[in-house]
C-alpha cells in the first residue's frame, strides 16, 4: 500500500489556528485549534467562519429550497393537488436512498393534508428506473400526478408516456444527467442539471426529495412548527445520505450530524425496532459507520432479496409488534444476502484461479449464470477491495445480462460505460459506480472495450492501493484532549474521512494475537529509548525505596471526567520489557525516576491496536514481541467498563529493521 502524506500551506494553517483560538466555537482551546487547523485545511476549510459551519452544523445552515431549479413549479403543483385532494403517486428506487426518499415525501405530503401512494419496483422483475407500463396503470387508476424520487433523470420514454396520458410528472433525482439533457417533465429537480444555481450539488436522492418536502412544508405549514418538523426528518435523511456514500460536506453534513444525534431519541416504532435488530445502542448517538454497516444493509436487503415495500411499511407502521416482525424479516433477508454474496465471491475466486490472465486485466469483468442480481454490486465492491482494479460483475439470465460496477479513484466508470453505450439496453451511474442491462452476447465485446479504455488511461501504478495520511503522530502524543478535539470532525464519511495518522518506529510489546481467525491485536508503545527501562507501573513498585513520586499529573491538574474516561491504559508487560536480573541500585532508580518525570514516562504507555482482517497477512509474515514497525492508524475509544480507553485501529503497517540489524547492515565487510 502506498502512503500519501497530505500537505498544506503552513501559513494558512497557522492563520486558521489563530482564528480558531480567538473564535467563539465551543470546545476550541489552543490545543484543539492546533490539532484541528491542519485537518480543516486538508478539507478545504481555511477561515474561522467556514470552520464554524463545519464544526457546528445547524438547521440554519440549510439552503433555501426555492433556489433549486424546478422546485417552485413542483411545489405549486403539489400544493394544488393537496387542495383538490388529488391522488398522488411517488415512484421510488428500491435501495436505501430511494426508500428513504419515498418515506420523506410521503410523510411531508401527509403532514400538509394530502395523501400519497407509492410504487417501488421489484429489482428482478422490473429493474431500475421508471417504466411506461407502471405509468399507464397509474393513469388508468386516475392518477394525474407522479413524483419520482432517486430516479428518472434519464427516463425520457416514460416521461413522454406520462405527457401523452395527461399525467404531470415531477422528476427528483441526483444522478448525473446524460448528454441528451433531462426528460420532458412538468418539473425536474436535480442540482446537477444544467442551469441549476442551487449552491450544493452533492445531495443524495433522499436529500433532493427532502428539499421538495421542505419547500412544500414552508408553503403550507405554520413557520413556528417548521424547525421541529424539519429536525424530525433528519433521522431518515441521515440514513440515506450516509448509505448512499455522498460527500459529508455542506448540507449533507447538516443532515448526517443532526440526524445521527436525533436517532438516539427515535420514537418511530419501526425505526426503534430496526435499531434493536441492528444492535445499535441508544445511550449515545450512533456513528456513521454503524449506520453504513448495520442499519443500511438491513434496509437494502429488502430491495436486494425480496420486496422493498416492507421498508416503507416498517417506517409507517404504528403497531410495535408488527414493527418488530418487519425488522426481524429485514434482518433475516440481510443474512440471506450475505450467504448469496459468499457464494458469488467463491465462484469469482475460482475464476481467478483458473484464468491467471484475469488478474492482468486493467478493468475486471466477470460474469456467471444466475448470480443474484441483488448482490452483484456488493460483490463488485469486494473484488475491487481485493484486486484494486475497476470491476464489473455480471449476472447472466438466459439471453439477458445485468451488471454492476465499482471503480478506483483514478478511473471514471460512467465515462468508460458511455464509451461503449451501444452495447447496453440501459445504463446509469457516476464516477465510481454503475449499473446496466445488456444482451448476454455482448459481454465479450464489453470486456475487450472496457479493458482497452482502461489501458489507455491507467498505468500499473494506479493499481497500488493508496492510503492518505493526515499527519505524523507519535504514540506519546496521543492524549484524551487530542481525542476530544478530533471528535469535533465527526461524522466521518466521503470527503470527510476519519483522520489517519502515521507513527514511525513503534515497538510491539507482546506477541500479536489473532481474533476470530480474521483480525489482529497488537500492543504498541513508542520505540524505547533504553531497552533496559522499567515499565511505569514497575517503577512505581520501587517508589517506597526512593521516596520519590512518579505521578505524572500533579494534584492540581486533575483530569476532567471525559479525560478520565478516555485515558490510555498502561499494560505492564513482562514479555516486552526485559528486566535486569541484577539488583537495582538506589542511584539507578533515581536516574530512572528523573527520566519518567521529565516526559519519558509516556514511552511506557501501551496502546491496544486492532488490525481488521489482517490475520492472513500476519500469518504470511509473522511479527514478534520486540519488533519495530511503522503504523498508519486512526484513534478510537473502547467503551468497555473494565478495559475501556483510547485504542488504535490499524490501517496498515510496515516492518522496520531493528537498530542492531541496521548497524550490522551498514558495517564494512570483515568488521
Amino acid at each position: 500500500m502506498k502512503w500519501l502524506q497530505k500537505t498544506s500551506d503552513g501559513d494558512v494553517v497557522a492563520r486558521l489556528a489563530t482564528e480558531l483560538q480567538n473564535s467563539a466555537i465551543r470546545g476550541i482551546d489552543n490545543a484543539a485549534a492546533s490539532v484541528l487547523a491542519p485537518l480543516l485545511v486538508h478539507r478545504g476549510i481555511t477561515d474561522a467562519e467556514s470552520a464554524a459551519r463545519f464544526l457546528t452544523p445547524s438547521l440554519s445552515h440549510l439552503h433555501d429550497p426555492g433556489r433549486m431549479a424546478g422546485l417552485p413549479a413542483a411545489v405549486d403543483r403539489l400544493d394544488a393537488a393537496i387542495e383538490r385532494k388529488e391522488p398522488i403517486l411517488i415512484y421510488g428506487d428500491y435501495d436505501v436512498d430511494g426508500t428513504m426518499a419515498v418515506i420523506i415525501l410521503k410523510t411531508a405530503i401527509e403532514f400538509c393534508g394530502g395523501a400519497a401512494d407509492f410504487h417501488v419496483p421489484h429489482r428482478i422483475r422490473e429493474g431500475y428506473d421508471m417504466r411506461g407500463d407502471v405509468i399507464e396503470a397509474a393513469a388508468a387508476a386516475g392518477i394525474r400526478l407522479i413524483i419520482s424520487v432517486d430516479m428518472g433523470i434519464r427516463a425520457f420514454t416514460p416521461a413522454e408516456t406520462a405527457k401523452r396520458l395527461g399525467v404531470d410528472l415531477i422528476v427528483t433525482d441526483h444522478h448525473l444527467p446524460g448528454r441528451d439533457g433531462v426528460p420532458n417533465a412538468l418539473a425536474v429537480l436535480n442540482p446537477n442539471q444544467a442551469g441549476c444555481e442551487y449552491p450544493y450539488k452533492q445531495l443524495c436522492g433522499a436529500g433532493v426529495a427532502f428539499k421538495l418536502a421542505q419547500g412544500l412544508m414552508q408553503r403550507r405549514l405554520d413557520a413556528k412548527d417548521l424547525p421541529r418538523l424539519l429536525l424530525s426528518f433528519m433521522k431518515v435523511v441521515a440514513i440515506a445520505t450516509i448509505a448512499d456514500a455522498v460527500p459529508l460536506t455542506g448540507e449533507n453534513r447538516v443532515f448526517a450530524s443532526l440526524g445521527l444525534d436525533a436517532l438516539r431519541k427515535a420514537v418511530n416504532p419501526g425505526l426503534k425496532a430496526l435499531l434493536e435488530v441492528a444492535q445499535i445502542s441508544t445511550k449515545r448517538p450512533p456513528t456513521s459507520t454503524e449506520v453504513a454497516f448495520r442499519i443500511a444493509p438491513r434496509i437494502n436487503a429488502a430491495g436486494r432479496m425480496d420486496v422493498a415495500r416492507d421498508v416503507i411499511e416498517l417506517f409507517s407502521v404504528k403497531d410495535t409488534v408488527r414493527a418488530r416482525e418487519l425488522a426481524a424479516k429485514l434482518d433475516r433477508l440481510n443474512t440471506d444476502r450475505q450467504e448469496e454474496e459468499r457464494k458469488i465471491l467463491a465462484a469469482v475466486e475460482e475464476r481467478f484461479s483458473a484464468d491467471p490472465a484475469l488478474c492482468d486485466a486493467y478493468c475486471i469483468v466477470v460474469d456467471g449464470d444466475g448470480w443474484h442480481r441483488g448482490v452483484i454490486g456488493i460483490t463488485a465492491t469486494r473484488v475491487l477491495e481485493r484486486y484494486n482494479r475497476p470491476t464489473i460483475v455480471i449476472s447472466r439470465e438466459g439471453e439477458d445480462a445485468f451488471g454492476s460496477g465499482r471503480s478506483i479513484r483514478a478511473f471514471h466508470l460512467l465515462e468508460a460505460i458511455e464509451s461503449c453505450s451501444d452495447l447496453f439496453s440501459r445504463y446509469g451511474g457516476h464516477a465510481h459506480a454503475c449499473g446496466f442491462a445488456m444482451p448476454a452476447a455482448n459481454i465479450p465485446q464489453l470486456r475487450a472495450k472496457l479493458d482497452a479504455f482502461a489501458r489507455a488511461r491507467l498505468t500499473a501504478a494506479d493499481f497500488d492501493p493508496l492510503l492518505d495520511l493526515d499527519a505524523e503522530l507519535q504514540l506519546d502524543e496521543i492524549t484524551p484532549a487530542l481525542f476530544q478535539a478530533l471528535r469535533m470532525l465527526e461524522p466521518y464519511g466521503v470527503a470527510n474521512p476519519e483522520p489517519v495518522f502515521s507513527a514511525l518506529a513503534v515497538q510491539i510489546t507482546a506477541p500479536p494475537r489473532i481474533l476470530k481467525e480474521k483480525h489482529v491485536k497488537l500492543k504498541l508503545r513508542t520505540g524505547a529509548r533504553r531497552q533496559e527501562s522499567l515499565s511505569l507501573s514497575g517503577a512505581r513498585e520501587h517508589e517506597s525505596a526512593t521516596g520519590e513520586s512518579l505521578e505524572p499529573v500533579s494534584s492540581h491538574q486533575k483530569l476532567s471526567p471525559v479525560a478520565i474516561l478516555t485515558t490510555p491504559r498502561c499494560h505492564p508487560d513482562g514479555a516486552a520489557i526485559r528486566r535486569s536480573q541484577k539488583t537495582v541500585s538506589a542511584e539507578e532508580l533515581r536516574t530512572e525516576n528523573r527520566e519518567l518525570r521529565t516526559g519519558s514516562w509516556r514511552d511506557f504507555i501501551v496502546f491496544d491496536a486492532l488490525g481488521w482482517r489482517m490475520a492472513e497477512r500476519l500469518q504470511q509474515s509473522p511479527l514478534l514481541a520486540g519488533d519495530t514497525i511503522d503504523i498508519a492508524f486512526t484513534i478510537g475509544h473502547n467503551d468497555h467498563p473494565e478495559y475501556g480507553g483510547l485504542e488504535l485501529s490499524l490501517r496498515d503497517y510496515r516492518s522496520v529493521r531493528s537498530e542492531s540489524e541496521s548497524v550490522k547492515a551498514a558495517a564494512p565487510a570483515g568488521d
